[in-house]
């Protein structure tokens, strides 16, 4: 609780600032509008404006794209921790792409899959994809030799090996790399929206708001990315927390 409490003193204090900065007059509140005007923006577009519609459609992208993007990063992730071969074949491909920035896949992305959902789901895959492959990887790899010889011993089958040692082993890595899959899968479908075709989502939201200049809008869609960002980055690390309960046993 008191963690959470002096987390919030900065936000506090940036908002006060915010709301003394237009009182004063140091801004102009065309560019930057009173936190008063961005309440009832707020209020008038959840009510008439379909705003609670918009932020459904960005998590729903976000569900999906992390979902799936998971799902193969954990396959892909063990199937290059246990395979030598695969590990030299494929890994260092895989270290060099994704060297490249996420966004620069866009227009690669857009040709191959064009400018609708499904290509906005396939961004937040590949972003979501990424950190779970290499966490996964890691933390196959880092199994303790020991433990695969008292496998070896008892006779455990491939299966049992994979789903009772290896897997297990890597749970704190691989919790990371979820950890980190979620919070760059949010970031992602706000940058699908924003880069590929407007359509219902916070990102087409402010894109609305910017092309209007109505800034109490593109402010209303900042905060509302930073509260669920917030939310999500909350939700996993207490689930994290929970998965690896077990360690401070």
């Amino acid at each position: 609780m008191k963690r959470a409490l002096r987390g919030a003193v900065l936000p506090v204090a940036l908002l006060l600032l915010w709301e003394l900065a237009n009182r004063s007059g140091w801004v102009d509140p065309r560019i930057l509008p009173p936190l008063e005007r961005v309440a009832r923006t707020a209020v008038d577009q959840v009510v008439n404006q379909g705003l609670l519609g918009h932020l459904g459609s960005s998590l729903l992208r976000d569900v999906i794209g992390f979902t799936l993007g998971t799902l193969f990063g954990l396959a892909v992730g063990t199937v290059l921790g246990l395979s030598r071969i695969a590990d030299r074949l494929f890994m260092p491909t895989f270290n060099g792409l994704r060297q490249i920035a996420i966004l620069a896949w866009i227009p690669l992305i857009a040709i191959w899959f064009g400018m609708g959902e499904t290509a906005k789901i396939v961004f937040i895959m590949a972003a979501a994809f990424i950190p779970v492959v290499l966490n996964t990887y890691e933390g196959v790899r880092s199994a303790s030799a020991q433990l695969v010889e008292v496998a070896r011993a008892l006779t455990f089958t491939r299966w049992q090996v994979v789903t009772r040692l290896y897997l297990p082993s890597a749970l704190p890595s691989i919790a990371t790399g979820v950890h980190l899959a979620l919070i760059y899968a949010w970031v992602a479908s706000i940058g699908s929206e924003y880069f590929m075709t407007v359509g219902p989502g916070i990102g087409g939201m402010i894109i609305a708001g910017r092309e209007r200049f109505e800034m109490d809008l593109v402010m209303l869609g900042v905060l509302i990315l930073g509260g669920v960002g917030y939310l999500i980055n909350r939700s996993a690390s207490l689930l994290e927390a929970w998965l690896l309960r077990w360690q401070r046993a």
